[in-house]
């Protein structure tokens, strides 16, 4: 076969030398960028106390669970950088497998859901900023002057040389496998109350009304913990002989990860009371309080530092993330064009610059407790929604020939189109999930829509894409007219 159709097609689309960035990453920079994302302090710290109060126990298997199942997304992602690793990632492949039009819904919905998490990332992040330097962090306007402040540390990681933004993500990888995974195994083999079978067991003791609810609601919010690899294939237009080294990258970062986030999740689990974990979630911060009764209160300000240095490095490859899917847009004509500019370095500067004022534009819904709780969903189900895009699209250029995937460097066979329907059918299983409302997972006293936050949230985002499609549509006719 000399040249498929979708070959063709991106062949056509690759950018012009003046627009492009520069290849600045090894895998082992991809691999720490995708590994500071998915963030084992960050994923876990913020679940694990919802997970007690919602589940009650046995939730280690729904986490278990959903690592595998996003293994097999992980592998659709790993063949389609093999073959097309361009800045963007998952928007441009699905532009090209689906069709502008549909290239203009998953680029909405990408951006959107990753600014959620940029806010997210900064508004907790500035949390634990504000916890080590010791100054007030009660109230949702101090809260979001933190966030401000975190945010704006972020932006100058990534507008200085890319040396000291590598050597910053370089130390928060080491901070999260000190701070995480060197506490856990404290913990597992030194202050260890519980048998293992209480991984599998208690399972529907908590707010959901059975054991099945139990579990999807474990999965639901097990979801959070795992997202972030495809940062890897955002950046691939950065990475060196990126066909070969970004999906190991994706690989790489999203099993060390999970490794890391299943094997800490055991040891809290195993060394923490149920009540200490429920009371988790209000705290943020399971670990210290322990930490600091057992080693002494001398190791406090130290794994305070360990943990902020992890948000850090969490928070700078989050805006490094999103801000080259704006670019990837914008080089393409569906954002305004200053946004796709570069400096003589090779950043996208403006890119950067607006993802940050949009995510800073988010922290003002940091004044309300349940506000920050919409955009923790949304950020989930919007990252699941685009899975699911990107799975499909995948699945449908596979079946109808308009992609080969034995053309680029990872080949899988027939085993490739067997993982492309599961990673289909679980994310779209995932985004309903996560979707789906439960009173019993938020408080009492919840208004309606924050029951109904991600589907709300989803589906006004589709709504004003059409329209925008439809005026662009309008537009183009009356010119020729």
């Amino acid at each position: 076969m000399s040249d498929s159709p979708k070959q063709t097609i991106f062949s056509q689309d690759i950018p012009a030398t003046g627009d492009m960035l520069s290849r600045s990453m090894s895998v082992w920079h991809s691999f720490t960028l995708g590994f500071a994302v998915v963030s084992p302090v960050a994923g876990l710290y913020a679940i694990i106390g919802v997970q007690t109060v919602v589940a009650g126990g046995g939730w280690f298997l729904a986490l278990a669970v959903c690592l595998l199942m996003q293994m097999l997304v992980a592998t659709v992602y790993a063949e389609l950088s093999s073959q097309f690793p361009i800045a963007g990632g998952a928007y441009k492949w699905a532009r090209q497998l689906g069709g502008a039009i549909a290239g203009n819904y998953a680029g909405v919905i990408y951006i959107c859901s990753t600014i959620a998490m940029v806010t997210t990332t900064a508004y907790t992040g500035g949390f634990w900023l504000a916890i080590f330097s010791g100054l007030p962090n009660e109230g949702g306007g101090i809260m979001v002057l933190w966030g401000v402040i975190f945010l704006l540390l972020c932006t100058a990681l990534n507008l200085a040389p890319v040396s000291i933004f590598n050597v910053v993500i370089k130390l928060g990888v080491y901070a999260e496998v000190v701070g995480s995974f060197g506490v856990a195994l404290v913990l597992f083999f030194f202050f260890r109350h519980h048998s293992i079978d209480t991984l599998f067991q208690n399972m529907g003791t908590g707010t959901a009304p059975s054991e099945m609810a139990a579990f999807l609601a474990a999965l639901a919010i097990s979801g959070w913990a795992f997202i972030g690899f495809d940062a890897c294939s955002t950046t691939a237009e950065e990475t060196h002989q990126p066909k070969r080294m970004v999906p190991r990258a994706i690989f790489m970062s999203l099993l060390v990860v999970g490794t890391v986030v299943l094997f800490n999740s055991a040891a809290l689990i195993l060394a923490f009371e149920d009540d200490t974990l429920r009371h988790s979630s209000h705290t943020s911060d399971p670990v210290t309080p322990l930490i600091a009764s057992s080693i002494g209160d001398w190791f406090e300000k130290p794994f305070l530092a360990i943990v902020m240095t992890a948000f850090l490095a969490c928070g700078a490859s989050m805006v490094k993330y999103t801000s080259r899917i704006v670019f990837s847009m914008a080089r393409e004509g569906n954002m305004p064009g200053i946004l796709s500019r570069v400096t003589t370095s090779r950043t996208p500067r403006n890119a950067v610059l607006f993802t940050v004022l949009l995510a800073g534009c988010g922290l003002i819904f940091g004044l309300n407790d349940d506000a920050v709780a919409t955009i923790i969903a949304f950020g989930t189900g919007g990252l699941y929604a685009m899975f699911a895009f990107t799975t499909g699209f995948a699945l449908f250029a596979r079946l109808s020939g308009r992609w080969n995937p034995q053309l680029g460097e990872l080949k899988l066979g027939t085993w490739g189109l067997m993982i492309n329907i599961l990673a289909f059918l679980w994310s779209l299983f995932e985004v309903i999930n996560i979707a789906w409302p439960r009173p019993y997972a938020i408080s009492a006293d919840a208004p309606w829509w924050q029951l109904w936050a991600t589907p709300l949230v989803l589906g006004s985002i589709l709504a004003i894409t059409t329209l925008y499609i439809f005026y662009q549509h309008w537009i183009s006719d009356k010119k020729r007219s």
